[in-house]
């Protein structure tokens, strides 16, 4: 059983989209993406240096686009499940039929743009624990009024609050923790400082009219399979503001059969944890078109 997974913001690097760019029909489909936005993502995924496309109301939706276009260089493919990391849940809802592309790219620039916003109300931030136990380690974040973020599954926990706090985790690391690596993002993303965010994109989500995924829609919120469209669309909403529970996801792949995990551009990160959390599972991460025919010899090993 074939999972086709989204990264999520932090995986983007300077120039990643140029290849992308090159195949039939690509640029002119980001193009008009770009006109229906307002933000020239051709320029951002081949010219724009580091600093511009960390930028949270460019990045989400330079993300999104890419998982967009490097799944439909694959064709018609069947996955048993989709799931997202953070803002790659929006292009999982985009694949698993929730929503088009089109709505996806709106909601997506809207939820960048209302992140990037809410992360300016309060100077804050995200940093990465390297080693512990979580059972140790999520408590003695909460002493600190951190909140853990991401909890990724093999122990890789990012914890995210004020400056202030984090400044206070890295003087008083949990028992086991061998580092604490502040990461370069506008803010405390996945907390309560994001609650203006899910204001501004309930507002936006009245406009949406999402179908029930085709395909088992699996949510950060929980791990759970989720099989209604309103569902997932609410879920969207309300996840900026709650923890990413990819650990759980990935128990959920298991529980589901998985036998492949494929992760679209630009890939990486998810299927790094997946190696460790889920030996045994074929992976492969979709960087750049070189990567395509392995990919579909994988899908069509793997997919339903």
């Amino acid at each position: 059983m074939l999972v086709l997974v989204a990264p999520g913001q932090g995986s983007q690097t300077p120039g990643f989209l140029t290849e992308w760019l090159e195949l039939p029909g690509a640029a002119d489909r980001v193009a008009a993406w770009s006109d229906a936005i307002g933000l020239d993502l051709a320029r951002y995924g081949t010219k724009a240096d580091a600093d511009e496309i960390r930028d949270t109301a460019v990045a989400q939706p330079l993300l999104v686009a890419a998982g967009l276009l490097s799944a439909s260089a694959l064709g018609d493919i069947a996955p048993g499940a989709v799931a997202g990391h953070s803002v790659g849940e929006i292009t999982a809802a985009a694949l698993s039929g929730v929503l088009d592309d089109a709505a996806a790219l709106s909601l997506v620039r809207k939820r960048g743009l209302a992140m990037a916003d809410a992360a300016a109300i309060t100077e804050t931030g995200m940093a990465a624990l390297l080693g512990g136990d979580p059972e140790v380690t999520v408590p003695h974040l909460e002493k600190l009024g951190l909140t853990p973020a991401n909890i990724n599954g093999g122990g890789q926990i990012v914890a995210a609050g004020t400056m202030e706090q984090i400044a206070a985790l890295e003087a008083d690391k949990p028992e086991g923790v061998r580092r604490v690596v502040p990461l370069k993002v506008a803010g405390a993303f996945h907390t309560h400082h994001m609650g203006p965010a899910v204001e501004t994109l309930a507002e936006a989500a009245k406009a949406l009219a999402p179908a029930d995924p085709k395909v088992a829609y699996v949510s950060n919120k929980d791990g759970r399979a989720v099989a209604s469209g309103a569902e997932v669309l609410e879920r969207l909403v309300g996840q900026v503001a709650n923890p990413v529970r990819w650990d759980l996801c990935m128990e959920t792949f298991k529980e589901l059969g998985v036998t492949a995990l494929l992760e679209l551009c630009p890939g990486g990160t998810l299927t790094g944890l997946a190696k460790r959390a889920l030996p045994g599972v074929k992976t492969l991460a979709l960087k750049t078109p070189a990567d395509l025919d392995a990919a579909r010899e994988l899908v069509a090993e793997h997919a339903a």
